[in-house]
């Protein structure tokens, strides 16, 4: 029976978020646990159940993830990265492995260190120089010239929202199987395409990228392509690896050269193409085009998107300055019901809610992370609900409903995304019977746009401004868009070989 490593890392990293992300902030499963906590719309799962379901001995390591978040802690990373090349050489000193297939983020970035794939990458490759190496890709990876050396081949997300997490794990497996079965040698080509892009602008339900993704997917089906991606990137993280990416895996160095080569240039000339999707305004011009929509009879609930701050892709979520304004605003006090805030991650102020439902109370919360974007806010206001121990994120951790002035606010122990209404319900408020919903999202998640009768994105502050151009970038490769413009691109001079 042929063996095969797998290992998972998830882990997008905001170097703009001061937070340094740590073991309190991954959920970490270890060895044949992983057995055990098969997901949807999971790469690892998607990894694993097709090598098993073909007779392979799947060896499990360990596998880590987190909502995203700052850069990870040093120590922490070294030591995730220790206990895979342990198991790994011990694996191999019992049996030989056969094959390595990843599920890997692609944009897990270490504090004072730089890339967390690569390093990875590099010392599986040194154990093993000659075994298969496959890995599924978040759609924002930046890739580097670290991982392309060190990885027979590589794909990523085609949907953003990312609902097919699941398949491309299966697609990494497939390529693995293809070399063991088949005796697959898969060729590489990687092309940078000079683009930082928030995802809010490639949504790939609506166009340039449907269109885009369609393309990769035509791709696939020509003879001798294994693997076709458009790897975004992450814009924010400030390296000096960032841009968009065509990665291409065939069975001819020749063909995936020039399908990188076409692809890249079909992107680069979309790139005036790329725009917010959802309505967007500035915060204030948003709270007026809510206000308004609501005293014109709009369905309702109407959602707004604190995109500034949005944990889920990495932003610390301790931001008020878009809460402080619907706090402010004479018009909250009258809606039918409280603005439903989702939320702020404040582990003290979370906790001094703690045995007070139903109590009125004085609260200082907020701004304990990024100190320098916003300030804290002092209200008064009523505890409504606590729960201990919220157990639908990667870690359980406490959650409060404080209201004050016209709003609901979600208060975290843990750095939470709010990507599904649950989060809301189970704090005993509907999002379905709320005027206004208020989540620190860019685009609304899937579970949340079902909810929503009207999505505004309000252009807020924090470590996710959607306004790339007011980030302080002193590391990106430049010309880069939207940083410049009118420059020239090459896609022959921006691709990479393997060393």
């Amino acid at each position: 029976m042929k063996r095969v490593l797998v290992a998972g890392l998830q882990h997008e990293s905001n170097s703009f978020n001061p937070i340094v992300a740590g073991k309190n902030d991954f959920r970490v499963i270890r060895g044949k646990e992983v057995f055990n906590n098969f997901k949807e719309n999971d790469p690892v799962t998607g990894v694993i159940k097709p090598l098993l379901e073909q007779g392979y001995e799947v060896v499990p390591t360990l596998f880590a993830s987190a909502v995203p978040n700052g850069e990870v802690d040093y120590d922490f990373y070294m030591d995730l990265k220790a206990e895979i090349i342990r198991i790994a050489k011990e694996e191999q000193a019992k049996k030989p492995i056969d094959a390595i297939t990843l599920a890997l983020h692609g944009s897990m970035r270490v504090k004072g260190l730089g890339e967390a794939e690569g390093y990875l990458l590099e010392e599986l490759r040194a154990i093993f120089p000659d075994i298969p190496l496959f890995s599924s890709l978040d759609m924002h990876t930046t890739m580097t010239k670290r991982m392309h050396n060190n990885c027979d081949g590589f794909v990523g997300y085609k949907c953003a929202p990312h609902t097919d997490r699941y398949e491309t794990g299966v697609h990494a497996a497939k390529m693995t199987i293809a070399a063991l079965e088949d005796g697959f040698k898969a060729y590489t080509a990687w092309v940078k395409v000079p683009i930082l892009i928030a995802g809010e602008q490639s949504s790939t339900t609506v166009e340039p990228m449907k269109s885009l993704i369609e393309e990769l997917r035509r791709t696939e089906t020509k003879d001798g392509i294994m693997a076709a991606s458009y790897l975004m990137g992450f814009p924010w993280a400030d390296n000096e690896d960032s841009s968009v990416a065509v990665y291409i895996v065939a069975d001819s160095q020749e063909l995936a050269d020039k399908e990188a080569l076409r692809l890249a240039e079909l992107i680069w000339s979309k790139v005036d193409e790329f725009c917010f999707q959802t309505e967007t305004y500035s915060e204030e011009e948003t709270l007026n085009v809510a206000f308004d929509a609501i005293q014109n009879g709009h369905a309702l609930p109407i959602y707004l998107s604190d995109s500034g701050d949005n944990p889920t892709a990495g932003s610390s979520s301790d931001c008020t300055g878009f809460l402080k304004k619907i706090m402010d605003d004479s018009r909250t006090s009258l809606l039918k019901t409280p603005v439903l805030y989702g939320g702020i991650y404040d582990p003290e102020a979370t906790k001094a809610c703690k045995g007070k439902v139903g109590q009125e109370i004085t609260l200082t919360f907020g701004a304990k992370f990024d100190s320098k974007t916003t300030q804290p806010i002092t209200a008064t206001g009523t505890v409504k609900a606590y729960i201990e121990k919220w157990d639908k994120t990667s870690i359980p951790c406490d959650l409060a409903l404080f209201s004050s002035c016209g709003v609901d606010i979600v208060l975290a122990q843990a750095h939470v995304g709010y990507t599904t209404p649950e989060i809301f319900s189970d704090l005993g408020r509907e999002a379905k019977d709320a005027d206004i919903v208020v989540c620190k999202l860019g685009y609304l998640t899937e579970q949340q746009d079902a909810v929503a009768k009207r999505s505004i994105m309000a252009l807020s502050k924090g470590s996710t401004n959607e306004d790339l151009k007011t980030l302080n970038y002193t590391k990106v490769p430049r010309p880069i868009f939207p940083l410049d413009t009118d420059f020239a691109y090459d896609p022959k001079a921006n691709l990479v070989a393997k060393n």
